[in-house]
């Protein structure tokens, strides 16, 4: 990093970095999907994050549960050796770099030792847009892994947290969105509204071709929640939140995080990188200002 003198009340000279003007600085086009288990990216995010690197962004895939327990079939050593080989094949469909998990189903905690270790892949893979699962969802694994990426995220910059393994922090200004929750709902069946739309139109085939690698699900989701190809599945979501848009046939919902602590100004990178595929829902700005 360059250096410049500067002076100090006794006139000492002393040395400091030189830090250009922030207009000056390149926005790194880094974006990471982060979900609770193997198929959740596919189902709620995968189409953003193709478009993502169709805009020309790296983009990066993780699963923080290995999903051991989606079989009723095999053991968990057996399905969690099937669903990361299922995931990896998903991650190449969708063009992402594919980081290991480091959890068991239903062992997603909010601690430490999973902090920093999820503190260590954002340290090491500096993204600016972190896609994730919505602080409320139906599900705890998808709530508690909402609330271990919030935490490593706003982490970036902080030498004194110490991440497993060590990395270097960095400072940068990083935006979360948050996907929809399953079934637009949350635990108390109240409707959740996106805050944006994203047109996953033209991705729509790519989203099923990667959903289509996590073979061993099929039979698990027919048996535990009725769902009988994963294809029509992911194509009813992305047409109701297509409808909801008034716009796209296809579409992901997302609800952008508070910029405190993240980015030195509120900023919204999915609409820049992604144009007229982006889409404002003004009601629901309107209603965040909305007194009681």
């Amino acid at each position: 990093m360059n250096r410049k003198q500067v002076s100090v009340d006794d006139g000492t000279r002393i040395s400091k970095p030189f830090r250009p003007p922030s207009s000056a600085l390149s926005v790194p086009k880094v974006a990471i999907a982060i979900g609770a288990h193997p198929d959740d990216i596919e189902f709620y995010m995968a189409g953003t994050l193709v478009l993502l690197r169709r805009a020309g962004w790296e983009t990066h895939y993780l699963n923080i549960g290995n999903g051991c327990c989606g079989s009723m079939q095999y053991d968990a050593r057996k399905t969690r050796r099937i669903r990361r080989d299922e995931a990896k094949r998903a991650a190449t469909v969708l063009g992402a770099h594919y980081h290991e998990s480091f959890c068991n189903d239903l062992e997603i905690f909010y601690e430490l030792k999973t902090l920093r270790r999820l503190a260590a892949v954002i340290r090491e893979v500096k993204p600016t847009v972190v896609l994730t699962h919505p602080p409320v969802d139906y599900m705890e694994d998808h709530t508690e892994t909402c609330r271990l990426v919030v935490s490593a995220a706003f982490s970036h910059a902080m030498p004194n947290f110490r991440s497993i393994p060590p990395r270097a922090t960095s400072e940068y200004d990083v935006t979360i969105y948050h996907c929809m929750p399953h079934s637009l709902r949350d635990p108390l069946r109240r409707l959740v509204m996106p805050g944006a739309f994203v047109n996953t139109t033209s991705v729509q085939a790519v989203k099923r071709a990667a959903l289509a690698e996590h073979q061993s699900q099929q039979n698990w989701l027919d048996v535990t929640q009725g769902l009988n190809s994963l294809g029509d599945k992911v194509d009813e979501m992305g047409r109701t939140v297509g409808r909801l848009s008034k716009k796209f046939q296809f579409a992901e919902g997302w609800r952008r995080h508070l910029h405190y602590g993240f980015s030195t100004n509120e900023v919204d990178p999915l609409r820049q990188a992604l144009g007229k595929n982006y889409l404002i829902n003004k009601t629901y700005e309107r209603n965040l200002n909305q007194e009681f």
